[in-house]
């Protein structure tokens, strides 16, 4: 039985929040069989605070998020990534870097910016809740999929339909 967890890398442009929520919801969903990171081309060197504050609500581990820059893991000993996901445009727009290791597969699963959302207070929040349910959903069906019962073509199609938006499992 395989006991190493798989590794999955979200990207996104500032790693301050939807990159950060994945991070923190994969880690608790995928219960010890997968270990998932975050990181950016342009890090903010801070996690948003409303990122922090929807995550302490919903009872996540907050305490090792930061903000990191992607060369992180290009480096000598950085873990060997399986999947890596971007959650932003920015990010799907640039060229990334080589990962060490086998080639991960890659899918883009686009969550609108929270911090775009314009208005009152409360719009923000919302727009903060809306992207973690979307993450949540998205997240959640990518931890139940039989990823040892598909070939890469098959799966690959499965990860571009999880990130086309739509909210149910893959047909």
């Amino acid at each position: 039985m395989n006991t190493k967890p798989i590794n999955v890398l979200f990207l996104c442009a500032h790693n301050a929040v939807r990159s950060i929520m994945a991070e923190a919801i994969l880690n608790r969903e995928g219960m010890g069989r997968f270990k998932s990171y975050s990181a950016g081309p342009f890090p903010r060197g801070e996690v948003h605070p409303q990122t922090i504050s929807i995550l302490q609500r919903m009872n996540y581990d907050t305490a090792g998020l930061r903000s990191k820059h992607w060369d992180e893991f290009t480096r000598p000993g950085a873990p060997e990534m399986d999947f890596v996901f971007t959650v932003c445009d920015v990010t799907a727009g640039e060229t990334c870097p080589v990962w060490p290791g086998e080639e991960a597969m890659q899918a883009h699963w686009p969550i609108p910016d929270p911090l775009d959302a314009t208005g009152t207070a409360s719009t923000g929040t919302l727009a903060f809740a809306e992207a973690f349910r979307s993450l949540d959903t998205r997240i959640s069906i990518f931890v139940n999929l039989r990823l040892d019962g598909l070939d890469r073509m098959r799966l690959q199609s499965q990860l571009d339909h999880i990130g086309g938006g739509a909210d149910r499992a893959p047909a």
